[in-house]
């Protein structure tokens, strides 16, 4: 009995220093460096217009009456102003659309660091417009740094996925979302009166974009490429056994060459998949219809509306408008704090729960808001509870749909699936996004505050559809995550295996042994997937 408890302490305590090991010291710095001149920046243009908002339509009506003699009318202002705000997404959609030839010739590292030439040159252009009297060198510099953006949320996604132990792959995938929230909640901060929210420092918040952007090329270089890439792809074994112990933090890589290798030996003689050959797959029907679903929610679910009533909530609960962007803070601060606590607790609960909780109490979150602005001047405290409902929705977005739908397009593809799988995700995302830019201001004008509902009515919709087809992928490798779709799919693994290149066959010994061993490897090895 006493050995048995001593083997059994022994096994607790031997998973537990497994655990730590996982987490090496390259590996934080590469997935925080990544992620600074990355998903960070991605964050910080979607709240950085927000402060400076009446210095640039003021810039643009002085440039205008400059050239032609007489002020810009209202709706020409508007116009504008609007332009300038959703060409963002625009740019997020053509930088989502090259990115599988980007990320497939330079790699997923090497995509990264070419992308802040993007950042670098949609900064300058930015920061120089007031200078150069051209508010076009402004929207230019946006939709630029849209293009910076929409590869970013593919490649940053793709090379964390492709660099860590499946064990910590969901807390280290959360970086990509909590490096969002760090970015809005660094706008917010840096667009204060006594920061650069000044009519004669505004361009300084787009100048600042430049920041990250150095610091993750001057770090990123000395940190190696992403393993599986250069053993799949570029078939560099002795490259990607270096980056494998750089990253693992031990010598001994072999049980995690073998793995990857396992995968190869699957994948023999057959090439990138294109997005058309990925959509006729049949072995990944039901994984693709589950990553459009979870990317259209994660735009379509309301956030956007939520920041669009803040200050109309805040100022309704008798707060001062010069105080209002003081305690907006508290949005941003909320967000981090919640996408933080995600990034620990996901490998503990798992993708299913936070993304299916997240949705159900953003629903529950929702109604009450509801209610609160229909009678808010009928009691005194409902503006309170307003506040309280808008930062609850807030956390619970962070929680789960906030940052694991990036999660799960790395886990529910293989290599050569993975890049087309993100520029799907990655379209998916930018075309709701520019959505729910062009569509909610018409929703709102029309529906007023019961707009929430059709949001509470999306947030359903998606959390119904996860429930019944989402299946666990923590500490699954992708054979694992495979068979669980594949009775969905109506194919057996095996057949997937097959099938996952229309038009190229192997011999069936071939196949049942490369099944066998894939298989084999999947259920005995532990390592990077």
């Amino acid at each position: 009995m006493e050995n048995k408890q001593q083997s059994s302490g022994e096994m607790k305590e031997n998973k537990a220093v497994k655990k730590k090991m996982n987490w090496s010291g390259s590996l934080i710095v590469a997935s925080l460096t990544g992620a600074f001149g990355s998903s960070f920046l991605y964050g910080y243009n979607l709240s950085v217009v927000n402060a400076p908002a009446a210095y640039i339509k003021k810039f643009y009506n002085e440039t205008w009456e400059r050239r032609y003699g007489f002020s810009v009318d209202e709706s020409t202002l508007t116009l504008l102003w609007s332009i300038t705000v959703s060409i963002f997404a625009i740019g997020g959609l053509v930088g989502a659309i090259i990115v599988t030839p980007i990320v497939k010739f330079f790699g997923r590292k090497c995509t990264l660091l070419l992308n802040n030439v993007f950042a670098v040159t949609a900064a300058l252009l930015m920061s120089l417009s007031l200078l150069a009297g051209s508010f076009e060198m402004l929207i230019l510099g946006r939709i630029i740094m849209g293009v910076d953006a929409g590869i970013s949320l593919s490649a940053l996604p793709m090379y964390l996925s492709e660099i860590s132990p499946k064990e910590i792959r969901g807390s280290l995938g959360q970086v990509t979302a909590i490096f969002i929230c760090i970015g809005v909640f660094t706008g917010q901060v840096l667009g204060l009166p006594e920061i650069f929210g000044q009519e004669s420092r505004w361009p300084y918040l787009f100048g600042a974009i430049i920041v990250p952007s150095l610091i993750q090329v001057v770090i990123l270089p000395f940190l190696p490429e992403s393993p599986r890439y250069l053993l799949l792809e570029k078939h560099d074994t002795s490259r990607a056994e270096k980056a494998f112990q750089t990253f693992l933090g031990k010598d001994d890589v072999s049980h995690e060459v073998e793995e990857v290798l396992a995968e190869s030996r699957v994948q023999r003689n057959t090439k990138l998949v294109s997005v058309l050959q990925l959509l006729r797959t049949r072995a990944v029907r039901w994984q693709v219809v589950t990553v459009v679903v979870t990317m259209g929610c994660y735009q379509l679910c309301g956030l956007n509306a939520i920041w669009y009533y803040t200050n109309n909530i805040f100022s309704e609960a008798g707060i001062n408008r010069e105080t209002i962007p003081y305690v907006t803070l508290s949005t941003g601060a909320v967000e981090t704090l919640a996408a933080v606590f995600s990034g620990l607790v996901i490998e503990r609960l798992g993708r299913r729960p936070l993304l299916i909780g997240g949705f159900g109490l953003m629903i529950v979150f929702f109604a009450v808001l509801t209610v609160s602005l229909t009678l808010q001047n009928t009691v005194y405290w409902l503006p309170y509870l307003s506040i309280f409902c808008i930062l609850a929705i807030i956390a619970s977005f962070c929680i789960g749909p906030g940052g694991i739908p990036f999660v799960l397009t790395g886990e529910f593809f293989q290599q050569s699936q993975r890049p087309a799988a993100f520029m799907i995700a990655g379209t998916v995302n930018w075309l709701s996004n520019f959505a729910v830019g062009l569509l909610f201001p018409f929703i709102q004008s029309g529906l007023q505050t019961y707009c929430f509902l059709v949001f509470a009515g999306i947030c359903f919709a998606g959390a119904t559809y996860l429930f019944f087809v989402l299946p666990e992928t923590k500490n699954k490798t992708f054979h694992e995550i495979s068979q669980a779709f594949a009775k969905r799919n109506k194919v057996s693994l095996e057949l997937q295996e097959m099938n996952h290149y229309p038009g190229e066959r192997k011999s069936s010994a071939e196949q049942e042994s490369n099944f066998a061993s894939s298989v084999d490897n999947g259920e005995t090895k532990k390592g990077i997937v």
